[in-house]
């Protein structure tokens, strides 16, 4: 299949973790009405993004993965016939936690997780203290619409990861997301970090020539200092803007894609036939101190 509809789930949060989930729930039903096949919903959606602070009570937020709301999406997935790409707070064991996203197939089977791999650690971030960082690696799913790529939000500056799922077959990548702008900030400010948060992911599309689909939060919380910016968008194979959410609302969006247009952008612009992996060795090094002769 390659004509496939994408849904794309922006909404807000509140700290009350039951009342979030139904939320989803009712806009992943939302989306299937409208005729999506896959669907994306944001970064550690069951909650208000509680990295703004390094507080022991959140590590309560978090579930075994599979657990209760995995196996809640799984439900409405089969009901729906719609594939469930969904980001939960994994508690693995006492004293492990990772950021995790499940994706679950057509028929409500769970296909597995994706654990994220950048971990950051910034003002109002502090994901450091939270998360392990993952270590599965970088996956695809084959799921009855799409082989599809997952990463998770601050993978989505790291060309590596995209072209590493790339090349494991992903013919979408999608990157569930948290990131918006302190609100003391500058609209100069806030522009410019968000048309960099667009067009890196916009060159993964380009570098790799899929579809990318970036599906991020809106709201005020931690008080009012932060504000999710939205704007959750999906990218073609050559990094076009085929549809992008506002920074303001709660939106659910539909939107076709043709992954056969990997076909032709590869062909025509052969990036990948044209890499020299046999000089890429010095990427393994955290920084190359002395160089070459």
């Amino acid at each position: 299949m390659s004509k496939i509809k994408i849904g794309l789930v922006q909404m807000s949060c509140t700290s009350n973790k039951d009342e979030n989930l139904a939320k989803a729930i009712g806009k992943v039903r939302e989306c299937a009405a409208k005729g999506a096949q896959i669907i994306c919903l944001q970064e550690l959606f069951t909650s208000l993004y509680f990295c703004d602070e390094e507080n022991y009570d959140n590590f309560k937020l978090a579930e075994p993965v599979p657990g209760p709301s995995s196996e809640a999406l799984c439900k409405v997935a089969e009901e729906a016939g719609v594939v469930t790409i969904a980001s939960l707070f994994e508690k693995r064991t006492h004293g492990i936690y990772h950021n995790t996203t499940v994706v679950i197939d057509a028929d409500g089977s769970y296909l597995g997780k994706y654990r994220k791999m950048h971990i950051p650690d910034d003002p109002s971030y502090y994901e450091k203290f939270y998360f392990t960082p993952g270590d599965l690696g970088y996956k695809v799913f084959k799921t009855r619409f799409a082989n599809i790529g997952v990463l998770i939000c601050w993978d989505q500056w790291y060309p590596e990861a995209a072209r590493i799922t790339s090349l494991l077959g992903a013919e979408i990548l999608f990157y569930p997301t948290a990131i918006g702008w302190a609100t003391s900030q500058d609209e100069a400010t806030n522009k410019e970090q968000y048309n960099a948060w667009q067009t890196i992911q916009c060159s993964h599309a380009v570098a790799n020539g899929v579809h990318v689909v970036s599906v991020n939060r809106v709201g005020f919380e931690q008080n009012g200092k932060m504000k999710f910016w939205g704007g959750s968008f999906v990218s073609n194979p050559f990094g076009t803007i085929l549809t992008q959410a506002s920074h303001e609302k709660e939106e659910v969006i539909v939107q076709e894609i043709d992954t056969d247009k990997t076909d032709s952008y590869r062909t025509h612009w052969p990036f990948l036939r044209d890499r020299r992996i046999d000089s890429y060795q010095p990427i393994t090094e955290r920084f190359i101190d002395t160089p070459n002769p």
